[in-house]
């Protein structure tokens, strides 16, 4: 225990280590505010704290590190700390906002839905790579990025999948190609959908019901969803109205995070994961965090039943609290990215585009299938 403490206490307690809290913070919190406004609302805080961590490494390059390795290295172990350790309590705080009785009553027909349409995006989307010659882990990123939730699922997913200490760095550089990708795209599909999917003639339920299922991440969903919203219409049409619906479709992809995690983590040990050079046994990368996403989900839907006070409490939890860690993440992870890495991502962002719009079609006929007008 006492070797522990200080192995930690020596990582934890470093001039870097402060340095990248406060700016990660900062990041945070300008990404939040940002997010509050029309033109960046539907980027969402988590992608404006990824893009700010991305321009603040200059800054700390130039004016902290310099060519100093030691402040280099304690930057990098900073951030890529933060990064992982952050993003994992972010999601299991997360978990407070899935409702889990709304999604097993009003959204009882979402969930095997939102089965089908993860787990023929994520096939598709990873096909789609693979066919392209992207390599399996940038592959399995995107595509989960695409089918199930967007950054959320990509750093979900990542934490699964076990590499050797040599290809860390290559590791996060594709976590960040994947996020950018994912966000770039559920933007251009949400602006998409909102000006589009009027002119199919669809019902409130049926557009929410796409903007959930099709877009990327939740604040995509969100945006879509008040953008396509119509309560007075949706009252004349007897149905649940679009901001309601999109936020239960998108819940409910969420919650499929919890099992995608869990089966890449078995597949990406059988087919990718590299044996030990001493012939001992391999530990399949088991997402534990996922067990603790699922708890607090449990917690959150009880404390709401049983004492409808808390409710401010467990949102709070689940929306701000929840922000704040995974915007950290999102930070770090941008001021530990590699520029010349991105390049990796022009065929994978050709086979989300391709993948996507695969998804939005799917969607429309599972919406017009399953939630007829009345």
């Amino acid at each position: 225990m006492k070797e522990f403490c200080e192995k930690w206490g020596k990582r934890i307690a470093t001039k870097e280590m402060l340095l990248i809290v406060v700016i990660t913070l900062a990041a945070t919190v300008v990404g939040m505010w940002a997010a509050q406004f029309p033109g960046l609302k539907i980027l969402g805080a988590l992608i404006i704290a990824l893009l700010i961590g991305m321009v603040v490494q200059f800054p700390i390059r130039a004016w902290y590190t310099k060519d100093d390795p030691q402040r280099q290295a304690g930057v990098k172990d900073a951030a890529g700390l933060i990064a992982n350790k952050f993003l994992r309590l972010g999601i299991i705080l997360l978990g407070f906002k899935l409702n889990l009785q709304l999604l097993f009553t009003t959204g009882a027909k979402c969930l095997p839905l939102a089965v089908v349409i993860v787990a023929v995006t994520v096939l598709i989307t990873y096909g789609i790579c693979r066919w392209m010659g992207v390599d399996p882990l940038m592959a399995i990123l995107v595509a989960c990025g695409t089918g199930i939730c967007g950054a959320a699922a990509v750093m979900g997913v990542s934490g699964s999948i076990k590499v050797s200490p040599k290809r860390e760095e290559e590791k996060e550089n594709d976590e960040v190609t994947a996020i950018a990708i994912v966000a770039i795209m559920g933007t251009i599909f949400a602006l998409l959908e909102i000006a589009v999917l009027p002119l199919f003639g669809l019902t409130q339920a049926q557009e929410g019901f796409v903007a959930g299922g099709s877009l990327h991440e939740i604040a995509h969903a969100v945006a879509a969803g008040d953008g396509l919203n119509n309560e007075q219409l949706a009252a004349q049409q007897g149905v649940v109205d679009a901001a309601t619906m999109a936020n239960i479709m998108k819940l409910s992809r969420v919650l499929m995070l919890v099992f995608v995690a869990i089966i890449v983590a078995i597949w990406w040990d059988k087919r990718h994961s590299e044996v030990p050079s001493d012939g001992g046994k391999r530990k399949v990368a088991f997402p534990w965090f996922m067990l603790g996403f699922i708890a607090t989900a449990a917690i959150g839907t009880l404390m709401l039943k049983a004492w409808p006070a808390t409710t401010g409490f467990v949102n709070a939890l689940g929306n701000d609290v929840a922000k704040i860690f995974l915007g950290m993440a999102m930070a770090a992870l941008g001021i530990n990215v590699n520029f010349k890495a991105l390049k990796k991502g022009v065929k994978p962002f050709v086979a989300s585009l391709i993948a996507s719009v695969i998804l939005v079609a799917l969607c429309i006929g599972l919406a017009l299938l399953f939630f007829p007008a009345k």
